[in-house]
């Protein structure tokens, strides 16, 4: 899958972006998005929301699989899922779902309810999701991101910065290299990333995170890496209601 988001709509951390001069730069995210569609020439189905957002999707081979990949949308909100959810069934009976709703249709809910009524911080209603998962939503009626990655790594995603500073988002390592050079890094298990939130993790919510300097076989350095850092807290002052879903992390990151 490959997920492309113009900065307006999409603030990533400034650690992401390497720091050092190489011969090889970032592309366009139509560049990037060309080359995505012809390394899947027959399979493959895109999407375009001006210049917010792209979205691109592979078909599976098979119906099913420990990674499966799913596209849908509903209301205007859309959903790249991969992976599988082992508590599906009773995620969906507790939001009062249909039997034949699959990960990607859950997860668009769990948005929507989270956007517009939701009691519960957004950490734990993707803490409570048990499997190996990785998604990308995108809403675009108000330009919000939310992207999560389960935390037992039977499923990697990667992210980068395109040379106009768009974020990229995909599952294909080379397509990340080709795309973002060396401005991109893993994307942190057992964490999610938020328009508004920025990045955090859902397992520790109340930590921050630390950014890692990461250095490739060619001694450049890349986009860092993003950890848990279990001695320093957040400072958040507590809020009531749909108020507190998308909690402002102002200074999430570990100094």
């Amino acid at each position: 899958m490959l997920a492309i988001f113009h900065k307006a709509f999409a603030h990533p951390p400034e650690e992401l972006k390497s720091p050092a001069k190489h011969k090889t730069q970032p592309k366009l995210p139509e560049e990037t998005l060309q080359e995505f569609l012809s390394v899947h020439p027959t399979n493959t189905f895109s999407m375009t929301f001006g210049d917010a957002a792209v979205l691109a999707y592979v078909k599976p081979n098979l119906n099913y699989s420990v990674n499966q990949r799913l596209f849908t949308s509903f209301d205007d909100i859309y959903c790249l899922f991969m992976g599988s959810l082992n508590n599906l069934c009773s995620q969906i009976k507790q939001y009062g779902l249909s039997k034949n709703t699959n990960e990607a249709m859950f997860v668009i809910e769990a948005y929507r309810t989270l956007r517009d009524r939701g009691p519960y911080p957004a950490d734990q209603v993707i803490k409570d999701l048990e499997g190996s998962f990785a998604f990308v939503v995108y809403d675009s009626k108000t330009g919000t991101v939310f992207t999560a990655l389960g935390s037992d790594g039977g499923v990697k995603l990667y992210w980068g910065i395109a040379a106009d500073g768009s974020v990229v988002i995909s599952d294909d390592l080379e397509v990340i290299k080709a795309g973002c050079a060396k401005s991109f890094a893993p994307f942190p298990k057992g964490c999610m990333f938020h328009s508004e939130g920025g990045l955090m993790s859902f397992e520790h919510p109340m930590n921050k995170l630390k950014a890692m300097p990461r250095v490739d076989s060619e001694g450049v350095m890349c986009g860092s890496n993003f950890k848990v850092d279990t001695y320093s807290r957040v400072n958040s002052i507590p809020r009531r209601g749909s108020e507190a879903n998308w909690t402002q992390w102002d200074d999430h990151y570990a100094s």
